[in-house]
């Protein structure tokens, strides 16, 4: 985060214990590595947390909560990171959710009102464990919680219950399982719910799952455009690329039957080609970044890093801009909306045969002889593979999504070629006006042109094993 940023980040690992109200609280004498055990004072916290009517949040885990009381009051974001850990976001105490946490979600609550689910008092005995060096190693929590749901037209009675959680500091999973065993030894369970708020609203109904191969395929795509979509907003490395990997495969899956998802499949393509101009800059710049460091100092002439790297970068950074406007319009949520329907439709869509696609990349491999212009041809190919791939990647054929990986990936490379060489091209006249230097340019376009040399060396050989594995 950057000093401006309203916003600070944590990543929490933690267990949750039930235990009996009559419990007695465990002793963490003699745990190896503890040197020291404080009790601190008790807290009263107070949390409000808010969700949509649909409970989109807990659906998947997530929670948004505004707490007040104790030594980190505001509001509070906790998304799902792998067993027993989550991520958590924070901003400043306030009467409304902030925008910057609310746009974290925002792919998952879209344009649906957020209001308060339930309300939940905890009266809290900490105890902390610290190392040698006075470290915090843990943090064990002895909860009394008073809890209940709102939002409906009646009052909803009120839950108590008692919990234990301990949540981890620079300690290793090690003194985790340790420190668990020790609560367990002393009474208590594994928690029934992840949260304290799934315990008040209960546990979601699991998603229906797919039984038809392709809409299980296609659940999984939108659940990591779902999760790139939060890597985006981050500005987290390669979130970009992989979402608009996302938005690739789901078009590929849907191809069978354009006409039918005609609307869904031009939406699809405008947002990959919103998405491709802050890519295509980011590959340019981390192109660039890998050549310029492989020359000789004194092959690097004049402010070639700056117009390349530089340039590239700041490209990248508009097109980012211009992709998170996109993922924030009412256009991208009614995307989303269309997804989820097309998911939970009784019958299966049908994705183009791995037959058809094949037969498709033949073709696009035939009209390279006659193509005027022959980039562009291979560049067809390239999609084409793609289609193919995950055609078959749908259909359970690996071999066959594997050689056309290869493929797409030879084509990929000689793509960013050709891209690389009309933009270097553009920089070099740019300097040559500007009185600069221009050798180093001459020098990365002929490496380029030598990498697209070798690609297309390449592809007959692995057209070749591919018409093996049909």
């Amino acid at each position: 985060m950057s000093p401006a940023d309203p916003t600070t980040s944590y990543r929490e690992v933690e267990r949750k214990f039930d235990v009996d109200a009559s419990a007695i609280s465990p002793s963490f004498d003699g745990i190896a590595g503890v040197a020291r055990v404080e009790h601190l004072p008790a807290q009263a916290l107070a949390a409000v947390y808010y969700d949509t009517a649909g409970h989109d949040l807990a659906a998947r885990r997530v929670t948004l909560r505004r707490r007040t009381g104790g030594p980190d009051a505001g509001w509070h974001l906790k998304l799902p990171a792998g067993p027993d850990t989550r991520t958590e976001v924070r901003a400043a105490l306030g009467p409304e959710v902030p925008d910057e946490l609310l746009d974290v979600v925002r792919a998952l609550v879209r344009d649906r009102a957020l209001a308060p689910v339930a309300q939940i008092r905890t009266a809290r005995r900490v105890v902390v464990l610290r190392d040698d060096s006075d470290e915090v190693l843990a943090e064990f929590c002895d909860d009394q919680v008073t809890a209940s749901a709102t939002g409906t037209d009646h009052k909803e009675a009120e839950q108590l219950w008692r919990e234990w959680e301990l949540e981890l500091g620079c300690g290793d999973i090690e003194l985790l399982d340790r420190l668990s065993n020790r609560l367990l030894d002393t009474g208590a369970g594994p928690a029934g719910y992840g949260s304290k708020l799934a315990r008040v609203l209960g546990a979601p109904a699991p998603p229906a799952h797919p039984t038809d191969r392709l809409q299980r395929a296609l659940a999984e795509q939108v659940e990591l455009l779902l999760v790139w979509d939060r890597g985006v907003r981050a500005d987290a490395d390669d979130a970009v690329h992989q979402m608009r990997v996302a938005v690739r495969r789901i078009r590929s899956l849907l191809h069978g039957e354009e006409k039918a998802h005609a609307p869904l499949l031009g939406e699809l393509r405008e947002l990959g080609a919103v998405l491709g101009v802050a890519r295509d800059a980011e590959v340019l710049a981390q192109r660039y970044q890998q050549e310029l460091d492989e020359l000789a100092p004194e092959l690097v002439r004049g402010p070639v890093r700056e117009r390349l790297v530089g340039g590239s970068q700041r490209r990248y950074q508009t097109g980012r801009r211009r992709s998170l406007a996109a993922m924030r319009s009412p256009r991208y949520f009614r995307l989303l909306d269309g997804l989820d329907d097309l998911i939970s439709a009784p019958t299966a869509t049908r994705s183009a045969s791995v037959d058809i696609a094949y037969r498709r990349l033949r073709k696009a491999v035939k009209a390279v002889k006659t193509a005027a212009d022959r980039d562009a041809a291979l560049h067809r190919i390239r999609k084409a593979a793609k289609r193919l791939r995950y055609a078959a990647a749908a259909a359970g054929k690996t071999k066959i999504a594997r050689r056309a990986k290869t493929i797409q990936t030879l084509l990929g490379d000689h793509q960013d070629s050709v891209v690389s060489r009309e933009h270097l091209i553009e920089q070099a006249d740019a300097a040559a006006a500007a009185g600069e230097d221009t050798f180093t340019y001459g020098l990365l376009y002929a490496r380029e042109a030598d990498l697209a040399a070798r690609c297309r060396a390449q592809l007959r050989p692995a057209l070749r094993k591919l018409d093996k594995a049909m």
